[in-house]
């Protein structure tokens, strides 16, 4: 959303760095043990937003992980699982481009996608480990504004567009070379000034056919689409909304189990935490808060990620990264 990414250029990044290490010290405190966080990288005059982790195996066959992320100033990092040593990485044309989105698959396969208005919305792609970046998608209208990137494999990705001609727009490729859009006649009409936050590139989710982002602004509504975009639905949610601050900032399913996050921005008690009352064979049914007490700012800009597997990460404590203003951290 062009007001939110407008927003967050404003603040100081002392005082954003503060509210998201609140957030991300909180959702870690609920796993047990409760991990330490440590800083992994800092001092580099970016604010970072993308971070994706990629597990695979190496040459000898044992499983390895790989951290990616992404920010501001064209800034791209990587780094091995222990974090010991980071290397910066060079998009050639990008140096100023807002990198809101990372999704890596190993040490050589990664997407970054970065958002602003027109053609400063763009997607990359590099398969030699970041030596070199292929421009697959630049954005040619004026109102063509890139909130989120999702992949499942690196053949199939979607990224998502705040509204276009009043409709919001998603684009996806099959093949991990050509960008199409899907088809913009079965979107609902968005809402007058509604859009998508593209703080975290969080708001858009991919779990097997289903498609899923939300929204906010005049209200905060869910998306969905069971069938990769030909049939789509939007269902209210029970999220703060009604200015350009305000709505869901992210969401995320695995299994049954389905979450949204959000708030209003500029009021430091205005998280929300909706989870479904019911999955559906069709999609989630009735939403409600689901509120930890004790989180008392609204849950934007920050983005982690899970440096297990999920079927993994379900069996012990998971080590996490996290991007939190220009630094990355990560639980030990």
């Amino acid at each position: 959303m062009r007001k939110l990414a407008g927003f967050i250029r404003k603040i100081g990044r002392m005082r954003a760095m503060r509210m998201l290490l609140v957030a991300v010290f909180l959702l870690a405190s609920a796993m047990s043990p409760m991990p330490v966080w440590v800083v992994q990288t800092s001092g580099i005059d970016t604010n970072l937003r993308g971070v994706s982790v990629a597990h695979f195996s190496d040459s000898s066959g044992a499983p390895t992980s790989v951290v990616w992320a992404s920010g501001s100033n064209g800034v791209i990092l990587r780094s091995p699982r222990t974090g010991k040593e980071w290397t910066r990485l060079h998009v050639a044309g990008g140096e100023t481009l807002d990198f809101r989105s990372m999704r890596a698959f190993d040490e050589k396969t990664a997407y970054v996608m970065s958002s602003g208005e027109g053609e400063k919305s763009r997607i990359y792609k590099t398969t030699d480990g970041g030596q070199t970046w292929a421009l697959q998608f630049t954005g040619s209208r004026p109102t063509f504004f890139l909130d989120a990137l999702v992949c499942d494999s690196p053949k199939h990705c979607l990224a998502l567009s705040d509204p276009v001609d009043g409709r919001f727009l998603i684009i996806s490729t099959y093949d991990g070379e050509k960008w199409l859009p899907l088809d913009q006649l079965a979107m609902p009409l968005a809402l007058k000034d509604e859009g998508a936050f593209a703080a975290s590139g969080t708001c858009l989710a991919l779990y097997g056919n289903n498609i899923y982002f939300v929204t906010g602004g005049p209200a905060a509504r869910l998306f969905h689409s069971p069938d990769l975009g030909r049939r789509w639905s939007a269902i209210p949610l029970p999220i703060a909304s009604g200015n350009p601050a305000a709505g869901a900032f992210s969401v995320a399913r695995h299994g049954k189990n389905m979450v949204v996050v959000g708030g209003d921005y500029k009021i430091l008690a205005g998280a929300s935490v909706s989870r479904p009352t019911r999955m559906m064979p069709g999609g989630p049914g009735n939403w409600r808060r689901s509120l930890p007490p004790d989180i008392a700012r609204p849950l934007h800009g920050w983005t982690i990620a899970q440096l297990l597997p999920l079927d993994q990460a379900a069996k012990k404590s998971a080590p996490m990264a996290a991007c939190i203003g220009n630094r990355i951290v990560r639980s030990i």
